[in-house]
């Protein structure tokens, strides 16, 4: 009769901290069962040495069921019973650091091109032969590392949402550079005379273009919805870059007095750079139109 009691007992403890349980978390990720252990290998009660019965000893174990668990720490102890083993439930989630989001490869690149344009405009003054040299290799470099730094994101999967906001960045800084470089030194080509405004305005074009699309992309993102679908990249802008990079890495190529038919390049450079302008131009009135139709919806 003692024994159906301790047995009724237990039951009913068990019952009890398993609804504590379920209380306290919303849901039953482990379900608890009594495990009895007793001194003596009799399958009754266990007599002392003063042939007093002994109640067996309860421990209470428990066991993973199928029911999602919280995934934070949880202590040995809970509400006076010991859980022998816990399972992964309860182990802390391993978040990557965010030192490792910010310094993927494409990050690096990416940064790398920002640091380069001082470089950059400390050998454009360079009165030495290898000074247009040194200036076009960072500008090839620089266009390189701007494809190269996309492709990885994309392939790897590295990207990240400071590479996203520093790559459009970089480039502005970097092609805005090399212009009013260009500009401060104008290069004279023989087939359109010497003009002195002749790399200003396509720079003030091109220039004033990214300074507004700037700010209209981050308008429409602030927006949402089918105002950021609106300022979206497309093929007109990539032509425009690619445009843009061919025209300008012309133009400090050029620079070098030791290259044979200079003036013919200088002129085919220029021909591309208001090639760019215009199409840069262009583009912010598809993108303009775009926001207006939306707008009007």
């Amino acid at each position: 009769m003692r024994i159906i009691i301790t047995i009724l007992h237990t039951m009913l403890v068990g019952l009890k901290l398993t609804a504590n349980f379920a209380s306290i978390y919303g849901q039953k990720p482990y379900t608890f069962f009594p495990t009895f252990t007793s001194t003596t290998t009799s399958t009754s009660t266990a007599v002392n040495t003063n042939h007093q019965a002994v109640p067996p000893t309860l421990i209470y174990r428990c066991r993973r069921i199928a029911t999602p668990a919280p995934a934070y720490p949880f202590p040995a102890k809970v509400l006076g019973f010991s859980c022998l083993s816990m399972g992964s439930a309860f182990r802390p989630s391993s978040a990557p650091s965010k030192s490792a989001k910010l310094l993927t490869l494409p990050t690096i690149l990416t940064i790398g091109r920002v640091a380069a344009i001082p470089i950059l405009v400390t050998t454009f003054y360079v009165d030495s032969w290898w000074g247009p040299t040194a200036t076009t290799g960072i500008f090839i470099a620089a266009a390189i590392t701007d494809w190269l730094d996309g492709y990885l994101a994309r392939k790897m999967n590295l990207g990240t949402a400071f590479g996203a906001f520093l790559d459009p960045v970089a480039d502005k800084l970097m092609v805005a550079a090399t212009l009013i470089l260009l500009c401060t030194r104008p290069l004279e080509a023989s087939v359109f005379g010497p003009l002195p405004w002749l790399l200003t305005v396509p720079s003030i074009a091109i220039i004033g273009r990214e300074i507004t699309m700037s700010a209209v992309r981050e308008w429409a993102a602030s927006q949402g919805g089918k105002l950021s679908e609106a300022v979206a990249v497309n093929n007109l802008g990539k032509w425009k870059t690619a445009t843009q990079m061919i025209a300008l890495t012309i133009l400090l190529v050029t620079r070098d007095s030791s290259l044979s038919g200079a003036g013919t390049f200088v002129a085919s450079g220029v021909i591309l750079l208001y090639v760019s302008a215009w199409l840069a131009v262009w583009s912010l009135v598809v993108y303009m139109r775009k926001i207006w139709k939306v707008l009007l919806m």
